[in-house]
């Protein structure tokens, strides 16, 4: 089992990052016990019977609600948490409401975008892992059935024969461990997130602002900074984030639909796969052997069966990435204009919270092994650069106006030169008052 969140990125794209897990490599999900003992001539109902825990098996496997067993995912992930598990107390909620409201007052004298905080929240671990669930599942569930359907259907008939016998349960067994890799990794992400929208997305009921009171109090030790400084720093990353989701309607959508553009890519090669094959049985003695689990697990093992990243993917990819850096800059930016002159210590938590994320903070965990992206930390710093060149330039209506059409954000390219993009902005501004003025109707002469 991937031993970071979902697991769903193609294993090979960046082999140093990934630590060895255990277990057979070849057969990661322990598939070939379920081969060998169907192979041997039991039915999947006669496997069933022989497994332990038979109920709990039952259970499991009478799933029908997706492609992710998700009541495995929450029970798994709640599991994993029970150890450390806080619950927050009064007093930790009424601090969190205390400085989401000053945060909000301080953002006000920044931007126009009006408040997105309706409510506020203090969530334990076991909190953020239920509340979030929903969206969890309206992002994962299209990525996971593409995932499923595209390896089902790309099996050459040969290899298909030897899944023959199972195939009636390979989508429960399907949702089982996409449910139990999920809760794995909510489990990890609920370990270190300290917001609702730290991983790129908001991931609260609408108009809920939250702070995870235990995750803030790790971010904070060791920074040499008051436990209230720090709990406001956050507090005005999240406000900020709630503003910009709250206020510009599209954006949740478009970064879905970035993720969900990647899953519709997902093929594979059937050529390819043949061709694999033929060199992955070359070296496999008598070739693919339904009676041999070892000869099946060498297969899954030989990398044939994973897609290739088409051109359309590889511009979803880049789509999501510059939103997700056009949206951290934006925070970046709007925090450190309200807390300049507040914060003594901002600068400080600033960078922090950049050295966070250069090391693998939640969000760049959640889409580099959700859909392979590895955020590029020179991205974040030129779309922030993008931002504050506005304010210093043009102010912080033009700035924010730019979210008024996703046509109007800078683009991949754009970040390439975000100094040249920021330029043109004071073009396009002067062209638009000559354009008005040329469209204002002469007065008679007489007047």
């Amino acid at each position: 089992m991937s031993d970071v969140p979902f697991g769903f990125g193609k294993p090979d794209r960046d082999p140093e990052r990934r630590e060895p897990t255990g277990g057979n490599p070849a057969d990661p999900f322990g598939l070939g016990a379920l081969f060998g003992s169907v192979a041997g001539g039991g039915s999947p109902e006669d496997l069933m019977s022989k497994m332990p825990l038979f109920a709990e098996l039952q259970k499991l496997m009478s799933w029908s609600g997706g492609p992710v067993n998700w009541d495995l995912a929450r029970q798994g992930a709640i599991s994993q948490l029970a150890a450390g598990h806080q619950p927050s107390s009064d007093g930790e909620r009424a601090a969190v409401a205390e400085a989401l409201r000053l945060a909000d007052l301080w953002l006000d004298q920044v931007t126009d975008l009006p408040s997105g905080v309706e409510r506020t929240a203090a969530w334990s671990r076991v909190e953020w892992v239920e509340q979030t669930l929903p969206q969890w599942g309206a992002l994962i569930d299209p990525l996971a059935e593409k995932v499923v359907a595209a390896m089902t259907s790309a099996l050459p008939q040969e290899a298909a024969m030897a899944f023959g016998p199972v195939a009636g349960i390979m989508g429960r067994m399907g949702g089982m461990m996409f449910g139990a890799q999920v809760g794995q990794a909510l489990g990890k992400l609920a370990d270190e997130v300290v917001t609702s929208t730290d991983v790129g997305l908001p991931l609260a009921p609408a108009g809920t602002a939250v702070l995870v009171p235990q995750n803030v109090a790790e971010f904070a030790a060791g920074l040499d900074r008051p436990a209230d400084e720090v709990r406001l720093f956050l507090a005005l990353r999240e406000a900020a984030s709630q503003r910009l989701f709250a206020h510009v309607p599209w954006l949740r959508q478009q970064l879905q639909d970035a993720v969900h553009a990647y899953a519709r890519g997902i093929t594979i090669d059937r050529e390819a796969i043949e061709r694999g094959l033929t060199e992955a049985m070359s070296g496999m003695e008598g070739g693919i052997d339904p009676s041999n689990p070892e000869s099946i697990q060498q297969l899954l093992g030989s990398g044939v069966l994973e897609p290739e990243e088409t051109p359309e993917q590889q511009m979803a990819l880049r789509r999501l990435e510059t939103l997700l850096a056009l949206v951290e800059g934006w925070v970046d930016t709007v925090v450190a204009e309200a807390a300049k002159d507040r914060l003594p210590g901002h600068s400080a938590l600033a960078e922090t919270m950049r050295r966070r994320r250069a090391s693998g903070g939640p969000a760049e965990q959640t889409f580099a092994t959700l859909v392979g992206l590895e955020l590029r930390p020179r991205r974040l710093r030129d779309a922030a650069t993008v931002w504050g060149a506005m304010t210093q330039q043009h102010g912080a209506d033009s700035r924010d106006r730019l979210w008024s059409h996703p046509d109007l954000l800078p683009t991949s390219d754009d970040l390439d030169e975000p100094l040249d993009f920021v330029a043109r902005q004071g073009l396009d501004d002067e062209l638009r008052a000559l354009t008005a003025d040329d469209a204002e109707p002469e007065k008679p002469e007489d007047e």
